[in-house]
């Protein structure tokens, strides 16, 4: 593909935010991390170490992100004979025809020198008695490329290494706090951003950051469905925020549902215990209720191919047998390697009265991870000046249509220096108008200019139809007719915070205990999360409807077969400046991942055509042919 461009064109503003009080603080800052998992720690030690006045905003403690949650390992090429080259191919493979090869090749090169460099930071891998890393295999590998800490407690370890890494920098840190919404200048250029400090502290209440330079990493969006892998803030904040700021989103109707997660009944809603894929890349076998291996016939690597296929055989084999559930067979490790290599989840097993030292574990698939996000070039720069994403909340192009398994801490790991030093550079250069690391003088606090639009803020009480919404009918098999019934219903849980007082009671989502409609939501933390999901539940139904095809993590049940002649390409979404109009979808003409400085994007008014496809943009509202 050609060289991307430099990000420095005019962003397309909405002007949208969401209703909050007027800030009543503001403290200044050259960078403003949003985030305290690895792409987010990782980004904030760089930049303070190249010399930059940096804050990191954290929704819960330091350690509180999705980070520490990850089981398995990081995937690099470390081990003998195995070369990024191999790695390369691999993730390319099971992203299903959508990965962007030179953001492929950056993640695989600079990967290996990136882990090393975590652990002169002061995270301990697991080693073998000479000193060497030991490494397993995980779904979509060819090799044991897997660095695991812990046992089954990477994440852990690594989250623990850099936020002592980050106290010991006596790095500027605000917990607790909810990120609200962009901050920009006159030009449209990143100027900071607004959050909401919850509880007593140094800060509390509403308040800004002001920085040129915020990178967004907020991690993922799966609490949108009722069951999954993800922590409980990972309500999408960084999704919704760039898109009211005027950012472009790829690629979202490919959310990853892992195969292995435990099942703990049909009605299980929230975060669920998750059976690393490593247990079966140390020989534990998928089986059914008789005990027959049913991925042997479904691809050569049997249970290790890549997740999607996976979790498609899963739930083919339970809609076959009228079951719920799956098991994971792992009995032949024995008591031993149970507790060594897995003890966080064998802990997990056992407290929810399963061993699986003696019993095989019950596993379904639940939503883990979005492969989409805000679309990003190579230095991690967004569509808006000065605004940038890492981890998960971002789309850099390297996952496609389905992530390779471990693939996901490398990336945050690789592109959060990639960020640190383009901001950097900038710095150098002077690029950016105004940022300039050393002392500034105190920050006034910002001033909401007049006329600005406003989201309507989503009930809480909606939270838990939409979630209940988004998983009957995005989940992991999806149909138009299920996507649809999900629009319609998510387009009246909107409606009613319009218009709260005349929605007929016992129609949709977000009534009062005794059937009568419910009042306009007051702003708070829990209506701000609710109204984020909302926000990027529309979206991805959007797209999931748009992409008439089966490919990676998206299964159409009424589109079976991956359709490379109209259905290789990217789907790219912004929100119209107009809150009622909603999401404007386009399809990219190529596989290549698009730059992420469109010429079509104007200042005002808002375009619907875009220049580089042969199908004008839409609301993704608008009618559509049968």
């Amino acid at each position: 593909m050609t060289g991307r461009p430099t990000g420095t064109g005019s962003p397309a503003r909405t002007g949208i935010r969401l209703t909050a009080p007027a800030p009543g603080w503001a403290v200044d800052a050259d960078v403003v991390v949003v985030g305290s998992g690895v792409a987010g720690l990782t980004t904030a030690l760089r930049c303070t170490a190249a010399g930059l006045r940096t804050v990191v905003v954290t929704k819960a403690r330091l350690d509180d992100g999705s980070t520490r949650w990850a089981q398995g390992g990081i995937a690099a090429a470390l081990g003998e004979g195995d070369t990024p080259e191999q790695h390369l191919d691999d993730t390319l493979v099971a992203g299903a025809g959508l990965c962007d090869e030179e953001a492929v090749r950056v993640l695989v090169t600079e990967g290996p020198a990136a882990v090393r460099r975590l652990i002169d930071t002061g995270a301990h891998f697991d080693t073998s008695a000479e000193g060497a890393l030991q490494l397993t295999r995980e779904g979509g590998h060819h090799r044991r490329r897997i660095a695991h800490a812990g046992g089954d407690a990477t994440g852990a370890e690594i989250s623990r290494a850099l936020v002592g890494a980050v106290r010991d920098a006596a790095l500027r840190t605000v917990e607790n706090a909810l990120v609200l919404d962009l901050l920009t200048d006159e030009q449209g250029r990143t100027s900071g951003v607004t959050l909401h400090v919850m509880g007593e502290g140094q800060h509390d209440g509403v308040g800004a950051v002001h920085a040129p330079a915020v990178v967004l990493a907020t991690g993922g969006m799966g609490q949108v469905f009722s069951a999954t892998t993800n922590p409980a803030v990972s309500t999408g904040d960084g999704v919704a925020l760039a898109l009211r700021a005027g950012a472009e989103v790829s690629d979202l109707e490919f959310v990853q549902f892992h195969p292995t997660v435990l099942f703990l009944g049909a009605g299980a809603e929230g975060q669920q215990p998750l059976v690393s894929e490593a247990v079966r890349g140390e020989g534990a076998h998928l089986v059914d209720a008789d005990g027959v291996r049913f991925m042997l016939d479904q691809h050569e690597l049997a249970e290790l191919a890549p997740r999607d296929i996976v979790a498609k055989a899963i739930m083919r084999r339970m809609r076959e047998q009228g079951v719920e559930h799956m098991y994971l067979d792992a009995r032949h490790f024995g008591a031993e390697m149970w507790e060594t290599r897995f003890p966080t989840i064998l802990a997990a097993c056992r407290s929810h009265g399963i061993d699986p030292v003696t019993e095989p574990v019950p596993v379904a698939p639940a939503a883990h991870y979005a492969s989409g996000g805000i679309r990003t070039d190579l230095r991690g720069r967004t569509t808006v000046p000065g605004l940038y994403a890492s981890g998960e909340v971002a789309c850099t192009g390297v996952h496609g249509a389905n992530r390779l398994a471990s693939n996901s801490l490398l990336e945050g790991l690789v592109f959060a220096e990639r960020i640190a030093a383009d901001i950097a550079a900038d710095i150098a250069d002077g690029v950016a108008d105004g940022m300039t690391a050393g002392p500034a003088e105190a920050p006034a606090v910002p001033v909401e200019p007049a006329g600005t639009p406003h989201l309507p803020l989503i009930a809480p009480e909606a939270r838990a139809d939409i979630q209940r919404v988004m998983s009957r009918g995005a989940g992991v098999l999806r149909s138009a007719a299920s996507l649809r019934a999900a629009a319609t219903a998510l387009e009246a849980v909107s409606q009613q915070a319009l218009s709260p007082e005349s929605a007929p009671a016992g129609e949709i989502p977000g009534e009062t205990s005794d059937g009568t409609p419910g009042k306009a939501a007051v702003p708070g933390v829990d209506a701000w999360e609710t109204t984020n999901l909302l926000c990027v539940a529309r979206v991805l139904v959007a797209t999931a409807l748009e992409r008439e095809e089966t490919r990676g993590c998206h299964w159409r049940e009424d589109h079976p077969e991956r359709d490379d002649t109209d259905w290789r390409a990217h789907l790219v979404v912004r929100l119209d400046p107009d809150p009622d109009r909603g999401p404007v979808l386009r399809r990219t003409p190529t596989a290549a991942f698009p730059p992420v400085d469109p010429p079509y994007l104007p200042a005002e008014p808002p375009s619907h055509v875009a220049p580089d496809s042969d199908v004008p943009p839409r609301p993704a509202n608008a009618p559509r042919e049968p």
